[in-house]
């Protein structure tokens, strides 16, 4: 049965599968509202529209815009124009529109009243689409432009030029539109409705019209004619002339402005929109309900001003109503009006279906779809689609739209008129003569598309098929599979173009051969590929524009270096898919060296080595031959099957294309192409991580000399399986060690003892390693050889043991704890107490300088003898018999010893005056224990020099007992001695006059001498309390004869300054101030304890009792002369008198005129007294008067 017989309706009756809103054929009118399909969707805006429209007719609204939303095929054009229709309530061909949907919705009754309400009124519905009707220089009034071209062609008047418009209103307004027509008519010949649009050529016929009908003389009318000013609108005014309008209708009026495709014409333009808004909130705040605006574009409302939402709130709220259609029920549509089958038909279809159910079944199954593409779920599902795929439905919408998006159309696709409807009708007309087992390959949709695409696109789809019929390298069926891809060119996101997908697209019968299918598919791709008429990129295919067609050529004879792509395989590998940098087993890191072929990649140093070997080596094929090289390695043969190396190669080809090409390319469409590239390139990349990742789990596997079989994982999974088998065989003695320890403090106790580890019987954990250590250095012992705590690590971290620097110290810890090991820095030998000692065993600078061997044991004899000479020298009997205690013991001891000695030797120099007994003996104690100090090159020296200094520390015991003792008690009393012996030496010519303090002072002297060749006898040094006390007395006894003498000065010096003051009240402070003075100075001279400075206060005290002498009496003088001058008259001003020349004076000094001396007699007396009268005369004959101080 014919395709064409199965239909109910005539599959070639003309459905009028473009929309336009135009239209005057009433049978076309009545068709398209006869075969209009109110779907379940519809039904619903239906009834959300009239509900509000409906309300506003009882309540009158600002809010008067609906915006009608839906991207291509939504079918909101015809929605729009359905409304139209409805809404003015046409008659066509005798029968209202609102009856005809009143009986499509029978089972909707509150719609139906809805629908009969709104047609009671008065309504004028301006239809049109924006996108066409308006300007084409979208400047920000282009929508109020529009606006009042189609307002002014409602009332009859030439919208298309405002100037010609509005003197048509002008002259209607005069009452004289008619008569203006007659005249017109009669002065030109051809009528004014006709020649309008030619108005700027029709100058002088015009003129003379306008004198006849207006009274217009010529000049005014010329004047206007030719008047330069532009025939503008503002949205005040024209929104004046629209209510003017509507006022003069019933209060059921309504005009509605029905624009199709406002959104796409007013787009992101924001000075449009703004255009848009305000006369929209104008047309509502100013009508009062009777001007509507209905509006359709793609996007919601919401997205067009979702930029700047607060600057178009406005536009937000006049268009409260908004209507978002979806595609979804656009297959219903199809269905019912082109796809209704007969009864015949669906018996024939049902027996087809039954036939072929499990082929079916497994046909439509899309590989990589994101869309929601299916085939047939149940037979009323395919008698429903027959002959088209659901699958068609959706994936046809969405290539309109992207081609519609990347501008491959021509003005009519990209305005939005070509339908959906359309194309599964002549894609059924293509197919119409062949039997119900045929189904419509997607491609069919090309040739229904041919006329409105660029002809760019038909240009390559005609070389195609020229070569095809030229039997030029392709076949007529290529043509096919490229209009298929053409078709599938911008949706690769929903429909990845590979081969699979390709063969459903092109499936074109309901018992398709799938694998002779699939074999032809490939055949035609690979022709294509080879003619450059499409692109690869993985296993996805592309259809090429010519220009395309010729960077492809250009990128596909780009030659990339093979170490290029391997390195970047390593890259992928090390970098991406395996990102550790170490192989982690038990507790250690194993660091690897990675290779893939022949590069290494990261480095040559590792632990371990994995090599990967690329489908470029050739030595895949060889089994033997990699069982032997994964000898202490693993190779991993990449699987055969993953096609990454190809993926990669042609992503880096495209790399390395546009990096030569990139600066070179002129053209906007060679740049935009180029970017394509790399994003394909991109989307290679990530095929290419992929595939290598499943290659890596594919792969076959050789490890340390076998050929191994992993359990199944990821790629990460994988290599971890082959590092651990590896490593377990690699380093076959990683388990001895038992225990791990994790930081210096565990490895710290073991030293010290108080760890488990540190017991060495051969049980504990570790033993066995850390005998496998002492019997290695026990061998170098042997054989003489030096070895350090790096070949100790080196060793023991390499093959075949594999243990952690951390572990091999702490079993070298075990060694030295138990003495079965020595370890020496810098030629001494490293104690286990040495805080430096965990350094040494780790340290990464230090192991290389850090010597170790097996220990030599010390004789029993030594060790006594030394236990004995250090008992009688340090007096301590407990002292460890054990050789390492015992040299542990020695050097804690004799360092603390040298540092006691050290401290007592700085007492003797430096800053300290006093000379001490004993520095000779601490001196030679300090160079002994020097001696000692200096043999740590191992026990056995230390303590052979420690017996060989044995006798000479015996010598001076009791000299370095005396100094103790010394320091201990007597070397305080040896200060006060020493110091005490310093003061009496000033005094010491006033000591003389006691004899016994003299013999005292020489015999602490003589104790306090200390020689450097001669023992000292520290047996006297308590003779020095007794001999201090007795010289201490003496001079005290001196020291109180010469207190009492000053203290009589002062009161002499007191009395000669309380006479000289005769108890006057005015010298009262004076005198004061003189007894502070003297009161001080006695408390002075009672602290003294020198005589010598004793002996000098005299002097000072005498001084200060002639200055406040000399003080007072002045202070007396001036007062008594004040006193006189009051007291006598005034006498006349005499001549002032001769100045009276100043007398000659000379000033002595007690000192010196009374000279100390002993008097015993007053003969004496008398004697000394005359010789200062002589002395005094002389001196006054000199001058005229002497003073004495």
């Amino acid at each position: 049965m014919e395709i064409r017989n199965i239909f109910e309706k005539n599959i070639n009756r003309p459905i009028n599968g473009v929309i336009k809103v135009d239209q005057k054929d009433t049978d076309v009118i009545e068709q398209e509202l006869d075969e209009y399909v109110i779907t379940d969707e519809l039904r619903k805006h239906f009834k959300a529209f009239f509900k509000y429209y409906c309300q506003a007719y009882d309540n009158p609204t600002a809010d008067m815009g609906v915006w009608i939303s839906g991207f291509f095929g939504s079918g909101k054009s015809h929605f729009l124009k359905m409304l139209s229709y409805l809404l003015s309530d046409m008659e066509v061909n005798g029968k209202r529109t609102s009856q005809r949907f009143i009986e499509k919705l029978k089972d909707v009754p509150e719609l139906q009243e809805e629908i009969k309400k709104s047609a009671t009124g008065n309504t004028d519905a301006i239809l049109f689409n924006i996108d066409i009707e308006g300007p084409s220089d979208k400047t920000k009034t282009a929508v109020l432009r529009v606006f009042a071209k189609m307002f002014y062609n409602h009332l009859g008047f030439y919208g298309e030029d405002l100037k010609t418009a509005r003197l048509e209103q002008f002259v209607s307004q005069q009452g004289k539109w008619e008569e203006f027509q007659e005249v017109f008519a009669d002065v030109h010949g051809d009528s004014w409705k006709e020649s309008r649009d030619v108005f700027g050529f029709l100058e002088d016929d015009i003129i003379v019209v306008l004198g006849r009908v207006l009274g217009m003389s010529e000049q005014s009318a010329r004047d206007w004619f030719n008047g330069t000013e532009k025939a503008e609108i503002s949205i005040a005014q024209l929104v004046r002339e629209i209510k003017a309008y509507v006022d003069t209708k019933p209060d059921n009026y309504r005009l509605l402005f029905m624009m199709d495709e406002v959104g796409q014409y007013i787009g992101t333009d924001t000075d449009m929109l703004l255009n848009f808004q305000s006369l929209t909130e104008k047309l509502g705040s100013e009508c009062g309900g009777k001007v509507w605006v209905i509006a359709t574009g793609q996007e919601a409302l919401d997205e067009v001003v979702k930029v700047r939402q607060d600057e178009f709130s406005r536009i937000m709220a006049r268009f409260k109503t908004r209507l978002s259609l979806t595609s979804s029920s656009v297959d219903e549509v199809i269905q019912r009006r082109i796809l209704a089958k007969n009864d015949e038909g669906k018996a024939a279809l049902s027996k087809a279906y039954q036939e072929t159910q499990a082929s079916l079944d497994n046909l439509f199954l899309f590989k990589n779809a994101t869309a929601n593409l299916q085939g047939f779920k149940t037979e009323t599902d395919f008698t429903a689609n027959y002959p088209f795929v659901p699958y068609q439905f959706v994936l046809l919408q969405k290539v309109f739209y992207e081609v519609r998006k990347h501008g491959n159309t021509g003005k009519h696709l990209a305005g939005g008129e070509r339908s959906m409807l359309s194309s599964f009708q002549e894609a059924a007309i293509q197919i119409q003569t062949k039997d119900e087992y045929a189904l419509a390959p997607f491609y069919r949709f090309y040739d229904t598309m041919r006329g409105f695409l660029d002809s760019s696109i038909n240009r390559v789809i005609d070389s195609c098929e020229k070569a095809a019929n030229n039997d030029a390298g392709l076949e007529l069926y290529d043509v096919d599979v490229l209009k298929c891809l053409y078709l599938i060119r911008y949706v690769e996101n929903d429909l990845p173009g590979n081969a699979d997908n390709i063969m459903i697209l092109m499936a074109d019968s309901l018992d398709m051969d799938k694998v002779n299918s699939r074999q032809k598919i490939n055949a035609s791709l690979e022709r294509l590929l080879k003619q450059h008429y499409i692109g690869r990129t993985g296993d996805v295919f592309k259809f090429l524009t010519d220009e395309e067609q010729d960077i492809q050529r250009e990128i596909d004879s780009t030659n990339v270096d093979t170490s290029k792509i391997t390195e970047r395989i390593g890259s992928l590998i090390f970098g991406d898919i395996y990102t550790a940098k170490k192989y982690r087993y038990d507790v250690r890191d194993f660091t690897f060296i990675g290779m893939v072929d022949d590069l290494s990649i990261g480095g040559n140093q590792g632990d371990i080595l994995i090599q990967f070997l690329t489908s470029d080596s050739d030595r895949t094929e060889s089994e033997l031959r990699l069982i032997t090289e994964s000898k202490g390695r693993a190779i991993v043969v990449l699987s055969q099957e993953s096609r990454y190396y190809e993926l990669l190669e042609e992503a880096m080809r495209i790399r390395q294309y546009v990096n030569i090409n990139a600066g070179k390319v002129k053209s906007a469409a060679a740049v935009g192409i180029i970017a394509i590239q790399e994003a394909n390139a991109g989307r290679l990349e990530e095929r290419v991580m992929e595939e290598l990742a499943t290659a890596i789990e594919q792969g076959i596997y050789y490890v340390d000399g076998e050929k191994i079989s992993l359990r199944a994982g990821d790629a990460k999974n994988k290599i971890n399986q082959a590092f651990e088998y590896l490593v377990t065989h690699v380093y076959r003695n990683y388990d001895l060690i038992t225990h791990h320890v994790e930081n210096n403090e565990e490895i710290a106790d073991i030293l010290k003892g108080n760890s488990q580890l540190a017991l060495y019987t051969g049980k504990e954990e570790n033993a066995t390693a850390a005998k496998k250590i002492e019997d290695f250095l026990e061998l170098r012992l042997q054989q003489k050889q030096r070895t350090t705590m790096g070949d100790i690590q080196k060793r023991y971290q390499d093959i075949p043991y594999g243990w952690r620097e951390i572990d091999i110290a702490a079993c070298m810890a075990v060694l030295i704890f138990n003495q079965k090991v020595t370890v020496k820095y810098g030629g001494d030998t490293v104690r286990a107490s040495d805080p430096n000692i965990i350094d040494y065993l780790r340290k990464r600078t230090e192991i290389g300088k850090t010597l170790v061997q097996k220990h030599k044991m010390m004789s029993a004899q030594k060790i006594d003898a030394a236990v004995s000479f250090l008992e009688e020298y340090l007096q301590i009997m407990d002292i460890p018999k054990d050789e390492n205690g015992l040299v542990e013991f020695i050097l804690t001891k004799f360092k603390i010893q040298k540092q006691h000695y050290k401290e007592l030797l700085i007492r003797y120099g430096g800053y300290h005056a006093v000379k001490y007994p004993g520095k000779m003996v601490l001196g030679k104690a300090t160079e002994f224990i020097d001696r000692v100090l200096a043999k740590q090159i191992d026990n056995i020296t230390l303590v052979d020099e420690l017996l060989a200094v044995r006798d000479d520390f015996e010598e001076i015991m009791d000299s370095l007992d005396d100094v103790e003792s010394f320091f201990e008690s007597q070397v305080s009393l040896f200060d006060e001695a020493f110091y005490f012996e310093q003061n009496m030496t000033r005094d010491m010519d006033y000591l003389e006059e006691t004899p016994e303090a003299i013999a005292s002072l020489n015999k602490i002297r003589a104790i306090l001498q200390v020689s450097d060749t001669q023992e000292y006898d520290y047996g006297r040094i308590h003779e020095l309390t007794g001999l201090i006390a007795d010289v201490r007395k003496a001079h005290e006894a001196l020291l109180e004869n010469y207190r009492q003498k000053n203290y009589e000065v002062i009161n002499q010096c007191m009395n000669s300054i309380h006479a000289a003051g005769k108890n006057t009240a005015y010298v009262k402070e004076q005198i004061e101030l003189a007894n502070g003075y003297y009161l001080s100075q006695r408390k002075k001279i009672a602290a003294n304890k020198s005589i010598l400075e004793l002996q000098g206060v005299a002097q000072g005290l005498f001084d200060y009792q002639d200055k406040a002498v000399r003080s007072i009496k002045s202070t007396i003088d001036s007062h008594e002369r004040k006193l006189k001058e009051k007291a006598e008259p005034t006498k006349p001003e005499k001549k002032p008198a001769t100045p009276i020349k100043p007398p000659k004076a000379k000033t002595l000094y007690r000192q010196t005129i009374f000279p100390a001396v002993t008097l015993h007699s007053s003969a004496e007396i008398e004697s000394y007294l005359n010789k200062v009268a002589k002395e005094l005369e002389a001196q006054l004959s000199a001058v005229d008067e002497i003073k004495i101080r």
